[in-house]
């Protein structure tokens, strides 16, 4: 179960380059993990973390990090630039 999500990078068809959780920011609510559950999982410290950077479709990401209540998730485009939250 690795945590480093900076491996791995999204499916070339996604708008999305790659999903970040600031883990300095989440405070374990879960709300990716239910909207997502094969994408997003927590961990012993109970902050979640990206298990698998393809397993949400695009719609599907942007819901959950709008889903986050302390906004944590960082989606960033193909170009580099952060996306969500703007």
């Amino acid at each position: 179960m690795a945590e480093d999500n900076k491996q791995e990078v999204r499916k070339a068809d996604s708008k999305f380059s790659k999903v970040e959780i600031d883990q300095s920011l989440c405070i374990g609510a879960a709300s990716c993990v239910a909207v997502a559950p094969d994408m997003f999982e927590l961990n012993a410290e109970n902050k979640a973390y990206v298990k698998n950077q393809n397993g949400a479709d695009d719609d599907t990401v942007m819901l959950a990090a709008k889903s986050c209540p302390v906004l944590a998730i960082k989606v960033y485009g193909r170009d580099g630039k952060q996306m969500f939250p703007e």
